[in-house]
Formats: structure tokens, sequence, C-alpha cells
């Protein structure tokens, strides 16, 4: 099945010579979740609007589900949705007005039991009557998911689209984003709660300076820069490291009380060997704790590596 959304050799500067992104090659799978991660000013959100064709790119080109952005820009359009940063939208609208009147942009015919169940699933149901002027912000972020879904788009963009939300908001979105995602809809979302990426992002793209870091599963990322951090608590001090453990590269923490060793996350059979030369060696362990790197950690160590 080829790719929903393929980009190639993507650029984009501006006339003061400020290079937003270069080179950008990236295919998104249909029905998957991707999640692009990368500090602020890295170019995730020129990305995403070079794609949803609200900004032009400088060289490259882009296809979504078959069809190019800018030759067949009312197509692209109508297979996109797109939830920005920014809270813009007509303040003096009622909810049920701006949501219905944004599905009617794309060409849709009416669906009023569709509004309906898509304000019923982002709890804005009593709030359909409302003017967007008189709701908190959080209210705002949920008509701006609900514009966005208003068309039925088979691509869903999310552009930070939790940031500075409740924690009631966030957890009916992610359920939402789960039936989209089970209704076939593919999802691309930037996010600063690298939390959610990890549990919700079937791939993990970063992207740093306007490049593309890696691109990878995130189970595979999780296994291959993953890392596990063994701390063995032990019985008395130990003034320094035998040399009979030097292959594990340990390092002696707290006062000579904690040994500390970094292995790689799937690593088990070095671990049970430094155990048992422990053992070998009359080295008496109270107790021992494990620590497993999480996304967060990869991406500060694959962000912090490239600056």
């Amino acid at each position: 099945m080829p790719p929903i959304i393929s980009v190639t050799d993507l650029t984009k500067s501006y006339a003061t010579g400020f290079q937003a992104l270069s080179g950008i090659n990236l295919q998104i799978d249909k029905g998957e979740i991707f999640a692009l991660l990368g500090p602020n000013g890295a170019g995730k959100t020129t990305l995403i609007n070079i794609i949803c064709g609200i900004v032009t790119a400088s060289s490259g080109t882009v296809v979504a589900d078959g069809f190019d952005i800018e030759r067949d820009y009312r197509a692209t359009r109508s297979k996109i949705g797109l939830v920005p940063q920014e809270l813009t939208t007509d303040a003096f609208e009622t909810v049920w007005a701006t949501v219905n009147f944004s599905r009617g942009l794309f060409g849709r015919a009416p669906n009023p039991a569709f509004i309906e169940k898509l304000l019923r699933d982002l709890s804005l149901s009593d709030k359909r009557n409302a003017k967007i002027m008189t709701l908190s912000g959080g209210m705002k972020r949920r008509v701006m998911i609900a514009k966005a879904l208003s068309h039925e788009p088979e691509i869903l963009f999310l552009d930070e689209p939790t940031a500075g939300v409740d924690v009631e908001l966030r957890r009916d979105m992610w359920n939402l984003v789960r039936g989209l995602r089970d209704h076939g809809v593919t999802i691309i979302l930037t996010t600063h709660y690298i939390e959610e990426a990890e549990e919700m992002a079937d791939r993990i793209g970063v992207i740093n300076k306007g490049s593309l870091v890696l691109v990878e599963e995130k189970t595979l990322l999780m296994k291959k820069l993953g890392k596990k951090q063994l701390t063995l608590h032990l019985q008395t001090p130990m003034q320094r490291i035998p040399e009979e453990l030097a292959p594990w590269g340990l390092e002696l923490k707290s006062d000579g009380l904690d040994l500390v060793y970094t292995v790689s996350a799937d690593d088990s059979i070095e671990v049970s060997a430094l155990l048992e030369r422990m053992r070998n060696l009359s080295i008496d362990i109270k107790d021992l704790q494990t620590q497993q790197s999480s996304l967060e950690d990869i991406f500060v160590s694959l962000v912090s590596g490239r600056a």
C-alpha cells in the first residue's frame, strides 16, 4: 500500500536567508499515529503548514493520498484536517454554527447527526449554543478540534493540541484519537508532552534545526537507543572497583555504597554475568534498582548530540 503522505526533498527558505527546512524526506502510512518531536523553532509547524497548504515550500514535493498539494490543492485540503496551535475562530459565532460552517467550507453535505456526535465526543454538547467568546481556553481548544474533524478528513494534523489544556480535555482527546485511528484516520501530531507520544505513537520522527534527525518505529527506537541503568546498593562501602569487574564499565557512587551499571535496554545476559561475578568475589548486595530510559531521555540525547 502506498504511503498516504509522501514528502520528497522539501526545503523552505525565507528572504532573510533563514532556512526553516532542509531536505526533508518523509513517508507516513495510512492509519498510523506519527509523532513529530523537536525543540521550539525546529521546523515542526513549518512542515505541517506546508503539507496542509498554508505555507508554500521553496522546493520539493508533497503528495497526500495520491494528490500533489500544489496541483490538486482542493482535493488534498478536503482530505486533511488541522488543529493549529493558535486558537483562531469567530468569537461571535456559536459552537454549533462555527463547526457546521467549517464542514460546509469543504463541500460536505449537511449532517446534523454527525456534528452532534462530534460535539458529544468532545464534551461540547451543552455548549452547542454558546458563543465562542464566552468559552474557556480549554473549551475553545475543543471547538478547534471539532472544526478540524467536521468534514471527516482522512488525515488529521494536531499541532501541540494539548498545550496548556486541562487533564480532562487531554484524556478526551486521546480517546478520540484512538477511535479515529481505529477507523483508518491517519494522525500526525506534534507535542511537548513526550509521554503522550510514547503512549500513543506508532512511529516517531525527530526534527532539529530544520532537518529530520531520524524516523523510527517507537518500539524499535526504544530498543535501539533506550538504556537501562542498574544500581547495586552494597552492604559495605567499596573503596575502588575490583579489576575483575572492569569489563562492565561500572561507576562507584554514594561514597562507595552504590555500583552503577548502564546497559542496553535488552541486554540481560551481561547483567546476569555481572551478578555472578560479584557473587564469586563475595561482594554482598543489599538491594538493586533498575531505571529504564524514556522516550524523553532518547529525544534529549538525540537533539543535544546534534546541537
